[in-house]
């Protein structure tokens, strides 16, 4: 028997050419697209046209992995409709400006388990985060079981997917936001770094950090000390540490 999260995931999901393209006409947001290699017809070209017309990201996959998504005839295209509305993190900043709040955002460079993304997205609701900015690619899919993870706080923060982190960091740069990478290729603790600035932190994938792009463009970083013989911690557990340093300052400035 499916669990209700399965349920909701399945609903989610959307395939064949035509409802795809009658979806992303009707202005619902698609979260995840997977599209067979090598597929070519008039109607996958309209659909490739559309894509890239909307600036929606899209992957080439076998048609074995699509026909583990559905056994229905998916036409190879199968996508998933987002469970929430995504945001521009042009469209937040200044609002947290207007309310004379100091901005405190978090970037997530690709981070893929969706309990972690949604432990984390929890820990920054609690903390006051105003948005939480993440790559159009290579990021968890916000599904049923990320919100239920968050505890619903997915739908309460601002999630803003960008197609190009770069920019966006040095957009955030601009505005006067101090960026701050959470790495252990640094000799600086992260309660030596001042938080109680407008700031954003970047936490990186448990695969391989940060990309040195990302790094590069930093302001500072920032590690947490690990005392034991394992040698990282958990993305989740680790964003949670850092975020309420931000808080502990914040509260006694």
């Amino acid at each position: 028997m499916q669990t209700k999260e399965q349920r909701k995931e399945e609903d989610s999901l959307i395939f064949g050419i035509r409802p795809i393209i009658e979806t992303i006409n009707a202005g619902k947001e698609i979260d995840k697209l997977l599209v067979q290699s090598g597929l070519k017809s008039e109607l996958i070209s309209q659909l490739m046209g559309l894509l890239k017309q909307k600036n929606i990201p899209f992957q080439y996959v076998p048609v074995e992995k699509l026909n583990r998504l559905t056994s229905k005839n998916h036409q190879g295209v199968v996508g998933y409709i987002s469970t929430i509305s995504y945001y521009k993190i042009q469209d937040v900043l200044p609002g947290v400006f207007e309310e004379g709040k100091v901005p405190l955002l978090l970037i997530l460079d690709r981070i893929t388990d969706v309990r972690n993304f949604g432990a984390i997205a929890r820990t920054a609701e609690c903390s006051g985060v105003n948005a939480i900015i993440i790559p159009s690619r290579g990021s968890a899919q916000i599904n049923a079981d990320a919100i239920k993870t968050s505890t619903g706080a997915l739908q309460k923060i601002p999630v803003c997917k960008e197609e190009n982190l770069k920019t966006t960091i040095d957009y955030l740069k601009e505005c006067g936001l101090q960026i701050i990478a959470c790495t252990e290729k640094t000799t600086e603790y992260y309660f030596q770094i001042d938080f109680t600035v407008p700031t954003a932190i970047i936490m990186g994938s448990e695969e391989d950090g940060i990309l040195n792009e990302y790094l590069q463009k930093s302001d500072g970083k920032a590690k947490i000390p690990l005392m034991g013989e394992i040698g990282s911690l958990n993305v989740s557990v680790a964003a949670g540490i850092i975020l309420y340093e931000a808080v502990s300052q914040r509260l006694v400035h």
